[in-house]
């Protein structure tokens, strides 16, 4: 019976001297998902950066995607006028000639 007495207290010892270890390594774990997630947020960013052009997407990340498709469409459609204008000049050379 003495002996279960004595074993006790080396187990609550044991259990906590493992519940501490695991949280450190589950603080470890944590910090270094947020690291990452923190990098790639980073890295994904300046992937877009370079096709920003009037710097309001840093301050809204999150914009409507109707707001984004009309804006993709007047620049489509700006794009398609400045390719019919260049080309009615290329036919106008191309004429003169």
């Amino acid at each position: 019976m003495g002996q279960h007495h004595e074993a006790a207290p080396a187990t609550l010892v044991t259990l906590i001297t493992g519940a501490v270890l695991g949280a450190g390594g589950l603080a470890w774990w944590l910090l270094n998902e947020a690291d990452r997630r923190r990098r790639l947020g980073h890295q994904q960013a300046m992937l877009y950066a370079p096709r920003m052009q009037d710097g309001s997407e840093v301050f809204d990340p999150v914009s409507n995607g109707r707001n984004r498709s009309q804006a993709l469409e007047e620049r489509v459609e700006r794009l398609n006028a400045a390719i019919a204008d260049v080309r009615r000049q290329l036919e106008g050379l191309g004429k003169s000639d």
